[in-house]
């Protein structure tokens, strides 16, 4: 296959890779580079002997991820090193095609969070699965474990995964019960606050080198209220696919906020207000973000839901 119509050939696969591939491992630059790495794996093939380049592919991305996320769990045997969120899909409207395939039946960061409690076969097993519908025989290839085996582990995956919360899919109902939310914390107002959200509510916050994780909205709402004073500084955005809002000042990102609205209600929140990895998510948009007033005490306050 001569090299121009491979690189066409695998170009026309990359978005359905990456795709894949950020479902696999939660991280847009990971994602990136597992779908990079297969390229050049596939250079340095005899393409004349894959029948199904396509299929190929598939395997080859997930093998890399398998072997990413084993590398990545094997570190998390340091009883020092602390859960992390998942690294959100930043997005307004966009017509790349990348990231349309990444936010297409998105996965919402709620579902990330719980995918990445689980071992890297039993992700693998329901991701290829139940996600991109390959069999299990195919599956089970991959793995090195039987048919049976391998349907075993999606089972087990789908079980964690039913505890996440799924969004409404009307965007302007998600809209709406976040910009109540934002009106409410703005206001100071907590019984309209706990009137946005879910009873049994969780949040996930990331901010200070501290992983936090809240439940019940009586507890969250009060920790919400101290968001009041930097409420000014929020904008929406799509954070995978779903209604959320960037908190930022017109020279640094505060906070990044993850919103997963069910039933009209904010079923979870997952929060990233570290400073070290606010930095790597930027928006992308072709549009600058609307010019904010400077805060500079907004950084240097601690985040209301970990402090």
């Amino acid at each position: 296959m001569q090299d121009e119509q491979l690189a066409k050939r695998f170009e026309a696969d990359r978005p359905r890779l990456v795709a894949l591939a950020y479902r696999m491992l939660g991280s847009p630059a990971e994602a990136h580079d597992a779908v990079q790495d297969a390229w050049l794996r596939l250079s340095g093939t005899n393409t004349d002997r894959i029948e199904n380049l396509s299929g190929w592919l598939t395997t080859t991305v997930a093998h890399i991820c398998i072997d990413m996320l084993r590398t990545r769990t094997s570190r998390r045997e340091d009883p020092l090193d602390e859960p992390r969120l998942p690294e959100p899909l930043i997005t307004q409207e966009s017509s790349d095609p990348e990231e349309q395939a990444l936010l297409a039946d998105a996965v919402g960061v709620a579902m990330l969070v719980v995918l990445d409690t689980l071992t890297p076969a039993e992700r693998l097993a329901f991701v290829l699965h139940d996600l991109f519908q390959m069999p299990f025989d195919e599956i089970a290839r991959i793995l090195n474990r039987s048919s049976t085996a391998t349907r075993q582990l999606a089972s087990r995956a789908r079980r964690r995964v039913r505890s996440a919360p799924v969004p409404d899919p009307d965007m302007s109902r998600q809209r709406a019960v976040v910009d109540a939310f934002l009106t409410a914390s703005k206001n100071g107002d907590l019984e309209a606050l706990v009137a946005t959200l879910a009873p049994d509510i969780i949040l996930h916050a990331e901010a200070d080198g501290e992983y936090v994780h809240l439940r019940g909205a009586t507890t969250i709402a009060e920790r919400a209220i101290a968001f009041s004073f930097r409420s000014e500084f929020a904008r929406p955005a799509l954070i995978n696919g779903a209604a959320g809002l960037i908190v930022a000042t017109e020279d640094e990102p505060i906070a990044v906020m993850a919103f997963t609205v069910v039933n009209n209600k904010i079923a979870e929140l997952d929060i990233y207000a570290d400073p070290t990895r606010l930095t790597m998510l930027t928006p992308r948009s072709s549009e600058r973000p609307d010019p904010r007033p400077a805060d500079p005490c907004a950084a240097m306050e601690r985040c209301p839901f970990t402090g």
